[in-house]
């Protein structure tokens, strides 16, 4: 018995970079700290946020938002009408 097709598949992965593409920076990722606004180290501080997970976690979101944005309107697009179409 095969539950998880690759069709559910295929739109858990469009939903799950839809909620990416979503995050509004302003709103809920620099409450939590994840904004991409560059800190400046204090005296003797380090600038290798970029390589720690937050920083790549940060990019990664931003990335996704950023080259994601108009294949995921057409993806979308034809999500729904395949699912207007054939049910």
């Amino acid at each position: 018995m095969m539950l998880f097709g690759l069709g559910n598949l295929f739109y858990v992965s469009i939903l799950l970079v839809n909620a990416i593409a979503i995050l509004s920076e302003d709103r809920f990722l620099a409450r939590i700290g994840w904004g991409s606004t560059p800190i400046e180290p204090a005296f003797g501080g380090s600038r290798d946020e970029a390589a720690s997970v937050k920083g790549k976690l940060v990019n990664l979101i931003s990335s996704v938002r950023t080259l994601m944005r108009i294949p995921l309107i057409v993806i979308n697009t034809l999500i729904i009408v395949y699912a207007l179409v054939l049910g």
